[in-house]
């Protein structure tokens, strides 16, 4: 069966349409931004490549994180990888607390002084470059600016994650 309802913005979404954006499929990562003396992380799922030439990659990040405004306060970012072992990683980074989540970690500032974690497989920091607001989700557009992959792995993704994000907060 099929739902068919005009859009409805302001209002609850209904809960067909909740499920079925429940079963979509992503990757899961740490997203690193800093600003002055100010660091922050969080967990993100609605990540893409969208160009080869120049390499971009888009990050949708909700207007209450503590790390966006730092992305955009400093016009960077830091995109990294997980392992499908590091799930500790989603508890450490998850809620808006940025306070300890990077306490015992190694990390160095990338060439744009945000933190690129040591432990994650693969990292990529990006200048954004332009930033997007179709909805109640900021879309960052990041240049990859400086890469690297250390080691082999599998992914962690939403199948490996019991909960799910729809978006609404």
């Amino acid at each position: 069966m099929t739902t068919q309802q005009p859009s409805c913005p302001n209002q609850e979404m209904p809960q067909e349409w909740l499920q079925s954006l429940g079963e979509m499929t992503y990757g899961l990562y740490v997203i690193t931004a800093g600003h002055g003396q100010n660091i922050g992380g969080m967990i993100a799922s609605w990540v893409s490549q969208i160009s080869y030439i120049p390499p971009l990659i888009m990050i949708a990040v909700h207007p209450n994180r503590y790390t966006h405004n730092l992305i955009l306060d400093s016009g960077s970012l830091v995109l990294h990888v997980l392992d499908q072992e590091q799930k500790v990683f989603l508890s450490r980074f998850k809620g808006p607390e940025p306070a300890g989540k990077f306490s015992g970690l190694d990390w160095t500032p990338g060439l744009t002084g945000t933190p690129v974690l040591a432990d994650c497989p693969v990292y990529m920091e990006c200048r954004v470059n332009n930033t997007l607001a179709p909805g109640n989700h900021t879309l960052f557009i990041g240049e990859i600016i400086q890469a690297g992959r250390r080691w082999e792995f599998t992914p962690l993704t939403s199948l490996d994650y019991s909960g799910m994000y729809v978006g609404k907060e």
